[in-house]
């Protein structure tokens, strides 16, 4: 499809008035509908909506809304940008909002809110997906953006317009140099133009109304459940300080946030040339990570040992609770193929396996004292790790004990995670030893990983991948390697790379498409990793502390 790359600044100078221009005409494989009325409160709201001319969607759509220094601006600065998106696939609306000084914080704020409800509620008329709707602008049209990032269900931005029954949220922002901490607008070598445009926005000075500054910058509304948010910056910005950008990503990954700063080098407020193409395709990229068709829920099943003492079977990635049941804290839980669970009971000494309605319908707990770790073979033999009687052992479907293994150094809570390898034998995670065995059916120890790096290292769950390799998760810090037979470490994630970093990783699954599955345990969160070893999706977890997971598959 034929690109056309629009050439007006983005924001048209940001923080200053901007000057009319022709309207942009749009390319021939979009279909613009103009002047459609949205809201009607303090006067009447339109937007431009731009749509593919081709496809049935529904499409992603995005919010396209101007700077202007919330003073000045039209909604038609922003069809370029309209015209980008649509021509790759997106439903584009570009969006008038009440100015200053007739109006103040939080005005603007109120009506793009009402434009996305606007939108959502219509989803059908503009042929676009209401669970997959973004939100770019520039300089305070990025402040407009973030603020529905990330006030997504604060009641007090909703104002009085339309379709009150519509929720508001965004699922994705892209911020062009928007100003995100209005205290510091007024710093030296912050913004040029802050004490003359901020006062007329939010009702006077820094000095004479700080609390309205507060309330109005996005720094100050960040939580776990934000908008995933690109920023592009320029490091020479003298109307909103490349800081701003800085202060945000950093707030929004410390919540656990996606986030992203992609700083454009030597620009300033607005880009021109290559640093407008440059930030064009960042923005497309990002959204079409972002908003791309959500995969089907998957079910996954985790062994809480923390306080809770519950095995919880989850919607993932959104983390939602189905329904949880006892197990006393114990460590392991499996998903087996015909729909069942089974668990660990840690003290009470019995693994169970329960049906998909929540029934009891087979356990084991003869001799049992510490059950840490079960695994279901496919012959339908039961492998079971006991770290308070130091062995590992093999039932079958009679419960008849046809294997044993024994080692003191499993004993004193040493040992965790157990599980089978497709060659027969057996790999022990030795917890406390820092150290992984493998044990063949004569209870030879015929492969070990000592792991390095410090005396609490705790490998804690490892499988044996299909090329051979085996993975490994670990503590202080939290790491996940693969590991050759020669116990070469050919890959690594986490660990003291500041891209991911994690407390304990407990609970591993290996997944069919070369990915994985981790629980950080000290850190409260799962993560999931993506073939290339790429964090996909990751879920905070409150006050759950999670030792073992089980994804279906």
């Amino acid at each position: 499809m034929r690109t056309v790359i629009p050439m007006l600044l983005l924001a048209a100078a940001g923080l200053v008035a901007q000057t009319q221009r022709p309207k942009p005409q749009p390319p021939p494989d979009v279909v613009v509908q103009s002047d459609i009325e949205y809201s009607n409160v303090g006067g009447r709201m339109q937007m431009d909506v731009v749509m593919p001319r081709s496809g049935d969607g529904p499409f992603p759509a995005v919010v396209c809304i101007h700077g202007g220094g919330f003073r000045a601006g039209t909604r038609q600065a922003f069809l370029p940008i309209a015209y980008y998106l649509a021509q790759r696939g997106y439903v584009a609306a570009t969006v008038t909002y009440r100015l200053s000084p007739m109006a103040q914080f939080p005005a603007p704020v109120e009506d793009v809110k009402a434009a996305v409800r606007f939108l959502r509620a219509n989803a059908g008329r503009f042929h676009l997906d209401p669970d997959r709707i973004g939100a770019t602008g520039g300089s305070a049209g990025g402040h407009l953006a973030l603020m529905l990032g990330l006030t997504g269900g604060v009641e007090e931005f909703e104002g009085s317009g339309l379709n009150q029954d519509v929720s508001s949220r965004v699922q994705s922002v892209v911020n062009f140099y928007g100003p995100t901490d209005f205290t510091a607008s007024y710093e030296p070598g912050k913004s040029v133009d802050a004490a003359e445009v901020l006062p007329m926005f939010l009702g006077g000075a820094l000095e004479h109304n700080r609390a309205e500054h507060i309330r109005a910058s996005p720094l100050n509304w960040v939580t776990p459940d934000d908008a995933p948010t690109l920023t592009l910056h320029g490091s020479k910005d003298n109307y909103v300080a490349h800081e701003h950008g800085v202060w945000l990503t950093e707030r929004l990954e410390a919540a656990g946030v996606v986030a992203e700063l992609d700083t454009i080098e030597g620009a300033g407020h607005g880009f021109k040339g290559a640093d407008q193409e440059r930030a064009y395709a960042a923005m497309a990229a990002w959204f079409d990570k972002t908003l791309a068709p959500k995969p089907e829920p998957r079910l996954l099943f985790v062994a809480d040992h923390g306080p809770n003492g519950q095995i919880v079977a989850m919607d993932w990635p959104s983390g939602r609770e189905l329904w949880t049941v006892p197990n006393n804290r114990g460590h392991d839980v499996q998903h087996l193929s015909n729909g069942h669970i089974l668990y660990t009971t840690g003290s009470w000494g019995r693994v169970i396996e329960m049906d998909a309605h929540g029934r009891e319908v087979w356990s084991y707990g003869e001799g049992l004292k510490h059950p840490i770790a079960a695994q279901r073979l496919d012959n339908g033999h039961t492998v079971i790790g006991d770290m308070e009687l130091a062995k590992v052992f093999e039932i079958d479907t009679d419960g008849k004990v046809v294997w044993t293994y024994e080692n003191p150094e499993l004993g004193q809570r040493q040992m965790r995670g157990v599980r089978r390898t497709p060659e027969g034998t057996t790999l022990i995670s030795v917890e406390r030893l820092n150290k992984v065995i493998e044990v063949d059916r004569s209870g030879k120890i015929v492969w070990t990983f000592q792991a390095t790096g410090g005396d609490e290292r705790f490998p804690y769950q490892a499988y044996r991948l299909a090329n051979g390799n085996t993975l490994i998760g670990m503590a202080a810090p939290g790491q996940v390697v693969e590991v050759a037979k020669d116990g070469t470490v050919v890959r690594s994630v986490g660990g003291l790379d500041n891209a991911v970093r994690m407390g304990w990783c407990s609970g591993l699954q290996p997944l069919p498409d070369g990915g994985f599955f981790v629980s950080d345990y000290t850190g409260r969160r799962l993560l999931e990793f993506d073939r290339d070893w790429k964090l996909a999706h990751q879920h905070r977890l409150g006050s759950r502390t999670v030792a073992s997971v089980s994804m279906l598959p």
